[in-house]
């Protein structure tokens, strides 16, 4: 099995393009290797193939935090399956996790939905997409601060909280509040239980 996220950057145009497509880049590239691995078309969408699906929920709250961080936001879709086509282009490969991501990905805009999950298997889909719903109603709501905490606290996950504060410059205090605020613990929570259900994932 392999995941593909599909995004596009809602009201991409609020901000100059640099704003969001340097750290968005940035990020990208410590996950593979363009355009084989990801790639940003038609200015404001981006595709991303994440080999280890357990893995690919977590990267795209990555992504959200790191755009909530710069008043933005993306609307992803993600899609497990197979890779059956591996293109020189991400966007030329296929199989069902890219089928999979690009049926959901069309939805998305309809149902008001920012994030969520097709691997095909109705009940990991239902139950998945049930509690994401749930995780959105925060995550939807992250302003800058609680979302520049949960980029770092992910990437620092040993770290504690003295020292998360010391890179973001602020007391323990204020990273205790941060964290409660983003409710960083459940959205941890929930990341381990979606890895866990994805494991006994059978397609």
């Amino acid at each position: 099995m392999t995941s593909i996220i599909i995004g596009d950057i809602i009201n991409s145009r609020k901000l100059p393009v640099k704003k969001w497509l340097l750290p968005l880049k940035q990020f990208l590239n410590n996950q593979g290797k363009s355009p084989k691995d990801w790639e940003i078309f038609r200015g404001d969408q981006f595709q991303l193939e994440v080999k280890n699906p357990e893995e690919a929920l977590l990267i795209a709250i990555q992504i959200k935090a790191l755009l909530k961080n710069i008043k933005l936001d993306a609307r992803m879709s993600i899609g497990i399956g197979e890779k059956t086509y591996n293109a020189k282009k991400i966007s030329e490969s296929n199989g069902s996790a890219f089928v999979n991501s690009g049926d959901l990905f069309e939805n998305l805009k309809k149902e008001k939905i920012t994030l969520a999950i097709k691997s095909g298997n109705a009940i990991f889909d239902y139950e998945i997409n049930l509690a994401l719903r749930l995780a959105l109603v925060t995550m939807d709501s992250w302003l800058p601060q609680s979302s520049e905490f949960v980029s770092v606290a992910i990437k620092n996950q040993s770290l504690s909280q003295e020292q998360i504060g010391a890179i973001l410059n602020i007391n323990q205090a204020a990273v205790s509040r941060r964290k409660s605020r983003s409710q960083f613990d459940l959205i941890m929570e929930f990341d381990a239980y979606y890895r866990e259900k994805i494991k006994k994932l059978s397609l």
